[in-house]
């Protein structure tokens, strides 16, 4: 997962090949804590990828993941947590927190276009959880539409679909 730069996947996709069990997952899990931001990155981009197919993974680490979220630093980090975030079992208040959190997100234009587009495919996929914060959604949609960005627009075309 080491060497590189911050543009390469490294061997993330021959790493997500190998996860097999939950301890597995709890072994690449750690290096979301390395001290090699490339290493953060990739590992990151193995938890999203792996979490597609078994979410169940994260259930161990809600709280770990709920902390990171309100102390990242990197975007390419940002933007991975963005996505795996909806994927956890949350209750009413996590719910409200993460909610907020990816509104906020998704609506500063000051974030990278990628931590916007990924925050906003993460509302859509709570929205399924939790119908009650479909007003808040549109709202959403409303704010981020006004600033014009192509990629944040296509993501939200295929909302439509």
């Amino acid at each position: 997962m080491k060497g590189g730069d911050l543009r390469s996947i490294g061997e993330a996709n021959n790493v997500v090949k190998e996860i097999n069990n939950q301890d597995d997952f709890d072994n690449v899990f750690r290096g979301l804590f390395h001290s090699d931001r490339k290493v953060v990155m990739r590992t990151a981009d193995v938890i999203e990828k792996t979490t597609i197919q078994n979410p169940k993974f994260l259930l161990k680490h809600k709280k770990e993941i709920l902390a990171l979220c309100n102390s990242v630093q990197h975007i390419e980090l940002k933007w991975h947590l963005a996505l795996f975030v909806s994927r956890l079992s949350l209750t009413e208040k996590e719910l409200g927190i993460v909610w907020q959190l990816l509104t906020k997100w998704a609506t500063d234009n000051k974030e990278s276009r990628i931590v916007r587009v990924n925050s906003l495919q993460s509302l859509y996929n709570l929205l399924h959880v939790n119908q009650e914060l479909e007003q808040d959604f549109k709202l959403t949609i409303n704010e981020v539409t006004k600033d014009n960005i192509p990629s944040i627009n296509a993501r939200i075309r295929k909302f439509g679909k």
